[in-house]
């Protein structure tokens, strides 16, 4: 598969946005994708806020495999980040996550009660596209107070929502950085949607993803796809989905393109495997662990 190229003319504008609402947040809270947590983190976000207090919210982890999604929160809380663990579609960890934020804001809480002051604690919510954001704060809001979908650029403005009387969030745009060096990364967004499919091809990019659950987790592969089995070649593994799912059209031919569209889509929503596809840096000083549940 050629090199991604993924950055959108408006990223730029999203962030200068970004920028312009710091003077009113005390919190930043970060959204990232447990399935692959290093790949969906922007960079540029380590100079953007760090004059902030900072939440890692490692988001979809009903998706990932919880001992990699544990590893992860040590890793992120060994470098000096808070760090919750939500599954917004379950409702999970909505009250861990709201104390998270307040707790990180607390200086400044403390600061204003000495002065006979009650402060409302504001959070920008962050993170590249497609990673949650939107349904993160409809979580935390107990209703669909942010527009969400499960594609990337639904968020178009910022938007201000109230969760309770001393706390309030700001809603962004998904933002990437300019350039992408490891293609594996680019490749885990693009699996997780966080790379309009527009500007892919769907039948390479499944492809792909085969070749990468076929090592991480080959059993669970195989129970969802019977045709794949370790005698089927890399070549044929679209094949074999045709097959699972007698995907052919007349004269014997493999609708692939079909195929690629149902693993995509059964990737994201959790039907293949709970499965992490990054392990933390420091991963060999820890158990060696299925990356797959």
């Amino acid at each position: 598969m050629n090199p991604i190229n993924w950055y959108p003319g408006h990223m730029a504008k999203a962030k200068r946005q970004l920028a312009e609402h710091l003077k009113y947040i005390d919190v930043i809270a970060e959204v990232v994708d447990a399935r692959a947590p290093r790949s969906s983190r922007n960079p540029d976000f380590d100079d953007l806020f760090r004059t902030k207090e900072r939440v890692i919210f490692l988001n979809k982890c009903d998706l990932a495999d919880p001992s990699m999604t544990e590893q992860w929160s040590r890793h992120f809380r060994a470098e000096g980040f808070r760090v919750g663990k939500i599954s917004s579609i379950l409702s999970d960890g909505k009250s861990q996550a709201i104390r998270l934020m307040t707790d990180a804001a607390q200086k400044d809480v403390d600061r204003m009660n000495a002065k006979g002051v009650q402060k409302t604690v504001r959070a920008m919510i962050v993170g590249i596209p497609n990673v949650g954001k939107s349904t993160f704060i409809n979580c935390i809001a107990g209703e669909n107070r942010a527009l969400a979908a499960d594609r990337p650029g639904v968020t178009k403005g910022n938007q201000w929502v109230k969760i309770t009387p001393y706390l309030e969030l700001l809603d962004s745009p998904g933002l990437l950085w300019p350039k992408l060096e490891n293609q594996a990364d680019a490749m885990h967004l693009a699996f997780l949607g966080s790379i309009n499919d527009d500007i892919l091809e769907s039948e390479s990019l499944a492809w792909e993803l085969l070749r990468e659950l076929r090592v991480l987790c080959p059993e669970a592969l195989t129970a969802r796809y019977k045709s794949i089995s370790s005698n089927t070649s890399e070549e044929e593994l679209l094949e074999a989905v045709c097959k699972s799912r007698g995907f052919i059209k007349k004269g014997g031919i493999f609708d692939t393109e079909r195929a690629a569209k149902v693993v995509l889509d059964e990737f994201r929503g959790g039907k293949i495997a709970h499965v992490t596809l990054e392990r933390p840096l420091d991963s060999n000083k820890s158990e060696d662990l299925n990356p797959c549940e």
